[in-house]
């Protein structure tokens, strides 16, 4: 999926393009034939606006879904905005003949600052299982939770629009429009509570998945997806932000110091998911552009893309570019002629649609393309050119594999070359000191999996500790 960029193309230098490839086989690598992925485009133009907009206002008229509020109430409180959830992926499940299975997974919390009282902390979630690698997961996220200006406030009216209501229609409509494919590996669709509370949802979510063995590839958190004007006075629906970690948490002293020497601080699992599903808005998404910011998330703020970064996950977070602080975490009132509160009327229902149509595309992408590749390793110091070497894909969606390389200074990929179903290739004349370079797994349309960069900095398949 990811070729080289003609108009990054045409600003290279000379010596990058007289450049040789030595692959180590005796065969011609052969590029697969290049489909124009119209299923990916079909994905893209099928997202409902309209679907979103009903899903957001049946969220909205539970009222209050704060993690404390009710839950035995059929239309009041977060009880019912769960099992409405479970009934929708239900119902999209029964259309597909069974394709989702749709579970609750849960805890129960308490003795925390914003859970002092036990209370059960509950994600709805639907798994759309892969033909060919069930254990392998792509995952979209949104928060059901939602709350007013005193966190601990679970009675007052809390409509929770954008914050989240928006997250999990995308979800929802997300799951709408997959099911009616079938793909190599799984996609996790997770409407998650507890977020507002201290992000226990995440975390809950995140310990299944290691206590299940899922092999996570990478997990989109959608927070707040339908907001066009901001705080600053920007009104804007051709932008999105994606939020990446650079280095990994649970990075080791030993990890630190190899990385040190050979790079890769920008060049995380995470940090290639994030510029994978940026190449996607600019191939399949009309009039969208996304910032790559390098942060975790939001200065010194936090979401759920959180507690899956904290366990070695490659995970994102998805999410408008121009907030508007008014509408988050506040009483429904009007002060000095400024309207306070997180009402409907604050969303940009085909904005939500464009950021639900990039999550949809990006997670179809990767559940197509191969699981990207593993033991990825990189030589070549006082060389004149750089060697790549990795495991071969096991699974028989891989024919080959593509390398990339970019300046350091670059944020996005600028040069890639498929090399075939081998497992190492040396870049002639390529010096390793001046680019940072990364392998991918291609299937037989020529769908990439997101690059891995060498190393433990940059795996995929992580030793989860």
């Amino acid at each position: 999926m990811f070729e080289q960029q003609s108009h990054l193309l045409a600003s290279c230098k000379p010596a990058i393009l007289i450049g040789t490839l030595f692959i180590a086989t005796s065969t011609l690598a052969v590029e697969p034939d290049h489909q124009d992925q119209t299923k990916l485009h079909d994905i893209a133009a099928s997202v409902s606006a309209k679907r979103i907009e009903n899903d957001i206002q049946t969220l909205v008229d539970f009222g209050t879904r704060h993690t404390l509020s009710e839950t035995k109430s059929n239309t009041r409180g977060i009880g019912a905005a769960r099992r409405w959830i479970k009934a929708e992926f239900e119902k999209i499940s029964a259309e597909c003949g069974g394709c989702l299975e749709v579970l609750e997974v849960k805890d129960t919390i308490s003795g925390e600052k914003r859970i002092p009282n036990p209370v059960e902390v509950v994600n709805i979630i639907a798994i759309q299982r892969g033909t060919d690698q069930p254990n392998r997961m792509v995952m979209m996220s949104g928060d059901i939770d939602s709350r007013v200006s005193d966190v601990m406030d679970f009675t007052s009216d809390s409509p929770g629009a954008n914050d989240n209501a928006s997250g999990v229609a995308g979800v929802i409509e997300s799951a709408r429009v997959l099911s009616k494919y079938q793909f190599n590996g799984s996609i996790v669709y997770a409407a998650l509570s507890g977020e507002e509370q201290g992000l226990f949802g995440g975390k809950i979510l995140a310990d299944y998945a290691k206590q299940q063995g899922w092999q996570v590839h990478g997990v989109l958190n959608n927070d707040m997806i339908g907001n066009i004007t901001g705080i600053n006075g920007v009104t804007d629906n051709t932008t999105a932000r994606i939020f990446s970690e650079g280095t990994r948490v649970i990075e080791t002293k030993e990890q630190a110091h190899k990385r040190r020497f050979t790079g890769g601080e920008v060049d995380s699992a995470s940090r290639n998911l994030a510029r994978y599903i940026d190449t996607i808005a600019d191939r399949y998404i009309p009039n969208l552009d996304t910032m790559l910011v390098y942060r975790l998330d939001r200065f010194g703020r936090g979401g759920h893309h959180r507690p899956f970064n904290d366990m070695g996950y490659a995970a994102v977070r998805v999410m408008e570019t121009n907030e508007n602080y008014n509408h988050q975490h506040q009483d429904l009132r009007t002060e000095d002629g400024i309207v306070y509160g997180d009402t409907i009327d604050g969303v940009d229902f085909d904005y939500t649609a464009k950021l639900t149509s990039l999550n949809a595309v990006s997670l179809a992408a990767m559940a197509w393309a191969p699981a990207p590749p593993t033991g990825v390793e990189i030589s070549g110091a006082v060389q004149p050119s750089t060697t790549l070497k990795w495991q071969k894909n096991s699974d028989k969606t891989t024919v080959g594999y593509r390398i990339y390389w970019r300046y350091t200074s670059e944020p996005q990929w600028q040069f890639s070359r498929y090399v075939g179903n081998v497992n190492e290739a040396t870049l002639t004349n390529v010096v390793i000191d001046n680019y940072y370079f990364g392998v991918a797994a291609v299937n037989k349309d020529g769908i990439d999996s997101p690059v891995v960069f060498p190393g433990d900095v940059g795996a995929f398949e992580h030793s989860l500790k």
